[in-house]
């Protein structure tokens, strides 16, 4: 007989995780982050460059930082049940 293992997933939604978030979680500075995620280092986000710009737009989404990092902020799950 096999033997099944169960695992409870955080109630994810799909949020955007904040860098500066991300950041303090796993104790780098945002910038680092953010250098991570542009040059596909880190693979819990992806950065997009603005046309006819220097500056980048994130997507963070919360089961990627998860499964990469581990970290789920519960309490934004918390705030948006509440709304």
């Amino acid at each position: 007989m096999d033997k099944k293992l169960y695992i409870e997933l955080p109630p994810f939604t799909g949020r955007n995780v904040p860098i500066k978030e991300i950041a303090k979680a796993t104790g780098k500075d945002a910038h680092y982050i953010r250098i991570g995620i542009q040059q596909g280092i880190f693979k819990f986000g992806v950065a997009m460059k603005m046309e006819n710009s220097s500056e980048y737009s994130y997507y963070c989404p919360d089961r990627k930082v998860w499964e990469e990092t581990g970290y789920f902020n519960y309490e934004c799950v918390k705030e948006k049940a509440l709304a």
